[in-house]
């Protein structure tokens, strides 16, 4: 076997000495913490966003297409063809149930049948920013009397049924930006070969989400 094969990133908590919220904000907080790399070094101070993390959905057909959404995102001024995706802000909900959650609000879909694609940091020297993306099949639509009624942002929410493939060539060519459609794509195409029978089952554990550890601060703090 390749001495390469079975790396992986490991938790690594260090000495915290202090940490406070510097701003509070609708979504997430920005908090700045003191800690040592070292018992005798020298403290450091890092800011970051503390964020609820987040799930992502790339729902697949039996024709193998998969389903985009075109959304308005503000802060890059641009509308992006992403895959349905929310955040975990539901205090103790399984990770599957919420992803199953937003796949209904955002796309009016259920599925039966699911799988872990991949898990990401979106910015790990900035934000604790925790992503899952999985992969949703056995689609069904959610009765119209049963849809969320989306607003704001989501009111102007387009679909777009493609090709698994034409999805990994958007993702090329540089047509998509979405950090959740990218690695959501690729990895799909990257398992697909296997009859995605080497993909996770939905279920499958998630140590890396900040829920799942002692050692990371849940709620508010202070210095």
């Amino acid at each position: 076997m390749s001495e390469t094969r079975g790396f992986a990133d490991e938790q690594s908590p260090r000495r915290l000495l202090s940490s406070s919220v510097e701003y509070t904000g609708r979504v997430w907080d920005v908090v700045s913490e003191k800690f040592q790399l070292t018992d005798d070094g020298e403290p450091l101070v890092r800011d970051y966003i503390r964020h609820p993390g987040a799930v992502a959905i790339l729902a697949m057909n039996d024709a193998g297409q998969v389903l985009l959404i075109n959304q308005y995102r503000h802060p890059v001024r641009m509308t992006l063809w992403e895959i349905p995706a929310g955040l975990l802000d539901i205090d103790g909900e399984d990770f599957q149930v919420g992803a199953a959650r937003e796949l209904a609000e955002e796309a009016d879909i259920e599925a039966s049948e699911w799988n872990v694609l991949t898990d990401l940091f979106l910015s790990p020297g900035s934000s604790r920013e925790a992503l899952r993306i999985y992969l949703a099949r056995g689609i069904t639509e959610v009765p119209a009397a049963d849809r969320h009624a989306r607003t704001d942002e989501e009111a102007e929410i387009r679909f777009l049924w493609v090709d698994l493939d034409d999805a990994v060539q958007a993702a090329l060519d540089g047509r998509l930006h979405s950090p959740s459609a990218v690695a959501g794509v690729l990895a799909a195409a990257a398992a697909r070969p296997s009859g995605f029978a080497n993909l996770r089952p939905g279920d499958a554990p998630w140590p890396e989400h900040h829920s799942q550890h002692s050692t990371w601060p849940q709620g508010p703090v202070s210095s």
